[in-house]
């Protein structure tokens, strides 16, 4: 779906090829400048129609090539729009080179740096194109019928108020990307910051193990990880100490999976999960962003420069 409608008459093809341009469906410029000596009309005349027959020339290679839809990345000239009009094929402008590429994926077509005819290799497919009207919005819908072997797709979301829109659209955002990471790695752990506190609990055994000062260290990194279940416990109204203590105890007593339940308000089973991936690098970040810190020796700071100050402006007398 394209927030922008098909320009001219033509506003629906079915079952046609597909034409993509990603630069200007215009006549091509000279890279240098020139200068054209017209000395009569009849000159004149003979250098537009000269123009007229090579644009004429590329959209009727266009349209014999089987071609009913052309798309072009940037703008679109008004000899071109005309002749586009004459062959009656469809013309749709996407400016995006993001939405050029996903277009290109979705009809299977290359996108052409040149206005030229293209061939049958560089020629996509798509079931239909058409303009429709969402929500006050005219779009183009771009459909691949029923055997759609497609592997994009587009979601349209509507809502009340702008800020309802953004949290729907956080939501699909949070959703795909939960759904991609899990294809990657599906290795799931308990949540609800039973998975910060088992391992805070586990560091601070393995702390036990340093006699040295290495071990206020380990230990500080373990007191580290209590901020998700504190953070938890405080968004639900309870205290966030008490919470900590009790899951603590919880896990010391083999319960490994109990976590912050904050409808319940209290300590038990929440069966919730997370994705390992996500928790082993926020792991992998928190601790390089803290090595970093911990890195610097020195800050240098820069003073402004020397020079005579500027006058006090003279007192106003109101």
């Amino acid at each position: 779906v394209f927030t922008r409608p098909p320009l001219g008459n033509v506003k629906h093809v079915q079952n046609a090829k597909v034409a993509v341009f990603g630069c200007a469906v215009d006549s091509t410029n000279t890279e240098t400048k020139g200068t054209v000596l017209i000395q009569s009309a009849d000159q004149l005349k003979n250098y537009n129609s000269s123009e007229e027959q090579a644009m004429e020339s590329i959209i009727k290679g266009i349209a014999d090539s089987g071609a009913k839809l052309i798309v072009s990345g940037s703008s679109v000239g008004e000899m071109a729009a005309h002749f586009i009009e004459r062959y009656g094929l469809m013309c749709m402008k996407i400016i995006s080179k993001f939405e050029i590429r996903r277009f290109c994926r979705t009809v299977g077509a290359t996108a052409l740096n040149e206005f030229r005819v293209p061939n049958s290799e560089e020629l996509g497919i798509v079931g239909s194109a058409k303009e429709l009207e969402i929500g006050g919005t005219r779009c183009t819908v771009i459909k691949q019928g029923e055997s759609d072997q497609s592997q994009v797709a587009t979601i349209v979301v509507r809502a009340a108020t702008k800020n309802m829109l953004d949290d729907v659209e956080r939501a699909i955002d949070d959703g795909v990307n939960t759904v991609k990471s899990l294809v990657k790695d599906g290795r799931m752990v308990h949540g609800a910051g039973a998975t910060e506190i088992e391992l805070a609990r586990r560091i601070a055994q393995y702390a036990d193990t340093f006699p040295g000062l290495e071990q206020y260290a380990i230990k500080k990194y373990a007191e580290a990880l209590e901020v998700v279940p504190k953070t938890l416990a405080d968004n639900g109204g309870m205290r966030a100490t008490e919470i900590v203590t009790s899951l603590y105890a919880a896990h010391n007593s083999g319960e490994e999976s109990y976590g912050v339940d904050v409808i319940g308000q209290c300590v038990g089973e929440t069966h919730v999960l997370d994705m390992l991936m996500a928790k082993d690098w926020a792991l992998r970040l928190a601790s390089d962003a803290a090595i970093t810190v911990l890195k610097v020796d020195q800050i240098i700071m820069s003073k402004p420069a020397g020079g005579p100050k500027a006058p006090e402006p003279y007192p106003r007398d109101d």
